[in-house]
C-alpha cells in the first residue's frame, strides 16, 4: 500500500523558463478523470455497436498550507522572475496560456518504488486563499484542468525531465545516458515531449523534423538550435531520477491568521495607509476563477490553443459587528460618517493581503492586491447569545501577486 508520506508530488513547468520542483506543504490532492465515452447503439441490433472515445477530462484540486512562499505561483505560470522582488508582479493574464505536468512518485510501505502517476498538460482554472478564523492555518487551493491521466510502471516506471540551454556554439546535443529513456510501449518512441523556449515563446517540437533521438548513443539532437534556446524534454525510464522530492526545511511549516495583514482602501483617495488596516476580521476568502477556453482542432486529439475568456476575483470578509469600517470604506467616507446608504457604495475598492513568516510581521514574504472591487452582497445578523457577525462580498477582475512590497503598495 502507498501512504501519503510516500506519494511525492512534483510539478514540471512546460511553458517558460521555470524548472521542475517538488510541491511543498500539500495537504490534499483530489484528481478526478472522466473518460468521456459514449455508447453507440443502432436500430435493428440488440446490443452495443461500440463506444466513442473522446479525450478524457481531468480535474485536479490541490490544497496546500500557506507557507509564505510565492514559488508555486511562479511554477504554474512558468517563470523564474515575475513576482520576485525587483520584478513586475504576477497578474491574472499570466495564467492564460501556461501549462505544466504534475506527477506523483509512488513508493509502497516496504520502500519499493512502484510507479509514477502523471497528469500531463494541466492548466489553471482558479485558486483561492482561505483564512477560516484568526487562529486557523491559512490554506490555498488550486483548481486545475487537463485532458489525460497516465500510469508509468515496470520498465517505464520513472517519469524523467531534463533540459539544456544552447550556448554560443549552438550546442545541439543532450546526452541522456545517465538516466536512459525507455521506449514507450504505445507509441514506439523514446521521447514523451520535447519543447523549445525561444525569446519567451514555448513551442512543442516534432520528432524527426525538429529533433532526433538515438538509443544507441543516448543522445537527443536538436535541429537548428540558436544560442540561448532552452530545450526541455520528458521521457519514461527504468532508472530512478537523481531527485524525486527535496524536503523544504527553509520556509516555515505553515502560517496562521495572525501572520497576515489585510488592508481595504479606495485607490482614488491615494495610496494605502496604515489606517486602512482592517481590524476585528474573523475570516477572509479570496477566490479567483478563470473561464477557460482551451481549443482543439479537427484532425487532432490534442488541445492546440489555450486561453481564458473571463476571470473573476471574489473577496469575502467576515467581521464581528463593532464598527462599520468596511461599509465606510466602500462608501468612500471617513470614520463616523453619519449615513451609510448601500445604494451609494462605490465600485473601485482595493484589497491588499500581505503574508509574513510569523506574527511579528518583521519579514514580508509576498502579497496580493485586488483592485476594481465592487460590493455584491452584505449579510449577517444576530443569533441568541452570540456576537453579531457580518459578511461582505466584493467582486472584481484584477489581481497582482508579488514579493515586492512596492508593487503591493504598503
Amino acid at each position: 500500500m502507498i501512504e501519503a508520506s510516500y506519494y511525492r508530488p512534483r510539478i514540471f513547468p512546460i511553458s517558460g523558463l521555470a524548472e521542475d520542483a517538488e510541491i511543498d506543504r500539500a495537504q490534499a490532492i483530489d484528481p478526478t478523470v472522466s473518460l468521456n465515452r459514449e455508447k453507440v447503439e443502432e436500430i435493428g441490433r440488440d446490443g452495443v455497436v461500440g463506444y466513442l472515445k473522446r479525450s478524457p477530462t481531468a480535474t485536479y484540486r490541490l490544497t496546500q498550507y500557506e507557507y509564505a512562499s510565492i514559488e508555486y505561483f511562479q511554477k504554474i505560470i512558468g517563470t523564474t522572475t515575475l513576482g520576485s522582488s525587483g520584478q513586475t508582479g504576477i497578474t491574472l493574464s499570466d495564467f492564460k496560456t501556461p501549462y505544466y505536468d504534475i506527477c506523483g512518485y509512488l513508493v509502497d510501505d516496504d520502500g519499493t518504488f512502484t510507479g509514477t502517476v502523471l497528469y500531463p498538460a494541466l492548466r489553471t482554472a482558479g485558486f483561492s486563499i482561505t483564512i477560516g478564523d484568526p487562529q486557523a492555518v491559512v490554506e490555498r487551493s488550486f483548481d486545475l484542468v487537463g485532458d489525460n491521466y497516465i500510469i508509468w510502471q515496470d520498465d517505464n516506471k520513472y517519469y524523467i525531465y531534463d533540459s539544456y540551454t544552447a550556448g554560443s556554439g549552438d550546442d545541439d546535443e543532450l546526452y541522456l545516458g545517465a538516466i536512459p529513456p525507455a521506449i514507450d510501449p504505445d507509441d514506439s518512441t523514446y521521447m514523451y515531449r520535447v519543447v523549445r523556449v525561444r525569446s519567451g515563446v514555448t513551442t512543442e517540437l516534432v520528432e524527426t523534423t525538429d529533433y532526433t533521438y538515438s538509443n544507441a548513443t543516448k543522445k537527443l539532437t536538436i535541429v537548428s538550435p540558436i544560442a540561448d534556446d532552452l530545450f526541455k524534454c520528458w521521457y519514461s525510464s527504468g532508472t530512478a531520477p537523481t531527485v524525486q522530492f527535496t524536503n523544504n526545511d527553509v520556509d516555515v511549516p505553515a502560517i496562521i491568521g495572525d501572520s497576515v495583514s489585510i488592508y481595504l482602501y479606495v485607490p482614488a483617495s491615494g495610496k494605502p495607509e496604515s489606517s486602512d488596516y482592517l481590524y476585528r476580521l474573523q475570516s477572509v476568502t479570496l477566490d479567483v476563477t478563470f473561464d477557460r477556453e482551451d481549443l482543439r482542432e479537427i484532425g487532432s486529439k490534442n488541445v492546440v490553443q489555450r486561453g481564458v475568456k473571463d476571470k473573476t476575483v471574489t473577496v469575502t470578509l467576515g467581521q464581528i459587528l463593532e464598527s462599520f469600517t468596511i461599509e465606510e470604506v466602500l462608501r468612500g467616507e471617513a470614520s463616523g460618517y453619519g449615513k451609510l446608504d448601500v445604494t451609494e457604495l462605490g465600485d473601485d475598492t482595493a484589497l491588499i493581503v500581505k503574508f509574513f513568516d510569523d506574527n511579528d510581521k518583521g519579514s514580508f514574504k509576498y502579497g496580493m492586491k485586488a483592485t476594481g472591487l465592487s460590493p455584491t452582497e452584505l449579510r449577517g445578523g444576530p443569533t441568541v447569545n452570540e456576537y453579531v457577525n457580518t459578511e461582505a462580498t466584493l467582486e472584481g477582475e484584477d489581481l497582482t501577486i508579488s514579493a515586492d512590497v512596492s508593487i503591493i503598495g504598503i
